[in-house]
């Protein structure tokens, strides 16, 4: 267990607590619970940046780190639907998006394929969705339609990442 995995592991902590906040009352609730969400995101690259930066890459965390990543994500979007601020389209969408790529991980990483490692186009989508929630949280008139540009860029970044997977994963099969 190392720094990078101990950071991960808080973030994975923190998803109840931020849902613990938001669905809580009082009058700083929800800026409370933006600022839990703004924590788990500067932990996601403080420990991205430890471990390229000191040789700190483990499997458990190439597994985890994007599971607590995907799982912070899935109860913000959860949050939100709950308290219509999206609607059950958008959320189904989403929730499809991240529990697929869930899945698809698990699998990947179970039968030892090789996955691929974040690139800029996977860390810009993540950013935009940190910046589109507070305007989610804080009901922002067109933060809905601005989610939905995020999620079809993130699918555009999904469609990348299996192109790079599949090249990754060829190359690996026939040398062996």
């Amino acid at each position: 267990m190392n720094i990078p995995n101990l950071l991960t592991f808080f973030r994975i902590l923190l998803i109840p607590v931020y849902l613990l906040v938001f669905f809580s009352s009082g009058p700083f609730h929800v800026g409370i619970a933006l600022a839990i969400l703004i924590l788990a995101g500067l932990t996601d690259i403080i420990d991205g940046y430890i471990a390229r930066t000191y040789n700190q890459i483990t499997s458990f965390g190439t597994m985890m780190d994007p599971l607590a990543d995907k799982l912070m994500m899935l109860a913000v979007v959860c949050s939100l639907f709950l308290t219509e601020r999206i609607s059950v389209w958008t959320a189904l969408f989403f929730f499809a998006r991240d529990l697929g790529m869930i899945v698809a991980s698990a699998i990947f990483h179970f039968r030892g394929k090789k996955t691929v490692p974040a690139n800029a186009f996977g860390k810009v989508t993540t950013v935009l969705f940190y910046v589109t929630f507070p305007l989610l949280m804080y009901r922002y008139v067109y933060a809905e339609e601005i989610l939905w540009a995020v999620m079809v860029f993130s699918f555009v970044t999904s469609a990348l990442y299996i192109g790079k997977y599949r090249i990754l994963n060829n190359k690996n099969s026939t040398h062996q």
